[in-house]
């Protein structure tokens, strides 16, 4: 079993005018590099990418670099519609000193493998640096299949892992078995935090998930457990996980769940999220504080 991975795809940090926030965004990155995660994933789904314009990315590669560069892995999400605008802000976010990008193929249409295969050898060829792709059908309409991946993986030396958000783990599966024999340092990480262990014990190499960003030192914790195959220790925190999950329930929209549940557990930010996001309700407030207090119960026992 490889060793455990767990990376936060941070959230984005905005005002009320819905510009980012720059001083509650380093609270933020501090925050999970304190708490104690393997690296940050800037700019990904939970992140906003896809309501943020050129230039709030940039400004955000700008300061997150500088903050956190050399101080924990630094993923940066870098899609954009076409392989030319993607190929421009990988190497932008590359040159300021990212560890690698991170790609979600185009959406809107339902593209063949052909056409999927085709947009991500335009961003390997053409990009200085490593890069993650990204499987997230639920948002693009379709899948990155194993066999796609694995012919990328035959062509491109600096594609070096590959998040995979869908709700079970047969596609994880499928795929881990497909690359990994032919690829075994290649990293399969799952999109879901449930998944964790699940993902470890199939041959991935751990998680890139969401709750991390309201409590990164239990998912620390997780990791260290699981390393020093401390199972029992792994399978009470497992159980706080699955219930941590109900986080994803209390809206169809949870991104500002997610930043309320951080701005209750007190961390220097407000909820705020790009349009059309709406703040929650109190009864959705409510949910969030029982769910958190549930899960914070029974972390006082861990040991």
């Amino acid at each position: 079993m490889k060793k455990g991975n767990y990376f936060t795809p941070v959230v984005t940090a905005f005002d009320e005018n819905g510009s980012p926030d720059m001083d509650a965004n380093r609270r933020i990155w501090e925050h999970l590099i304190a708490g104690g995660v393997d690296g940050l994933v800037i700019m990904g789904s939970i992140g906003e990418f896809f309501a943020m314009s050129r230039e709030e990315k940039e400004a955000i590669i700008d300061q997150v670099t500088d903050f956190a560069g050399g101080r924990t892995k630094l993923y940066i999400g870098t899609s954009c519609m076409t392989p030319e605008e993607t190929v421009e802000l990988s190497n932008y976010a590359l040159d300021a000193g990212a560890d690698a990008v991170m790609v979600i193929s185009p959406y809107y249409f339902s593209l063949s493998d052909e056409n999927v295969e085709y947009f991500y050898d335009e961003v390997a060829a053409n990009i200085r640096g490593n890069m993650f792709l990204y499987n997230f059908p639920d948002r693009t309409g379709y899948d990155l299949s194993p066999e796609v991946t694995r012919n990328l993986l035959r062509k491109h030396s600096n594609i070096i892992g590959y998040k995979d958000t869908l709700g079970n783990m047969g596609h994880t599966r499928k795929l881990l078995n497909t690359v990994m024999g032919e690829f075994p340092d290649f990293m399969v990480l799952s999109g879901f935090d449930e998944f964790f262990v699940h993902n470890l014990l199939g041959g991935g190499s751990g998680c890139i998930g969401g709750l991390s960003n309201i409590y990164p030192e239990l998912f620390a914790s997780w990791v260290d457990a699981v390393d020093k195959k401390d199972m029992e220790k792994a399978s009470v925190i497992q159980q706080i996980v699955d219930g941590l999950m109900a986080i994803y329930d209390v809206s169809a929209t949870f991104i500002p769940v997610i930043k309320r549940a951080m701005v209750i557990r007190g961390i220097g930010m407000q909820d705020c999220c790009k349009k059309p996001f709406l703040p929650v309700s109190e009864e959705q407030d409510k949910k969030i504080r029982m769910i958190m207090k549930e899960a914070e119960q029974r972390m006082e026992k861990l040991s």
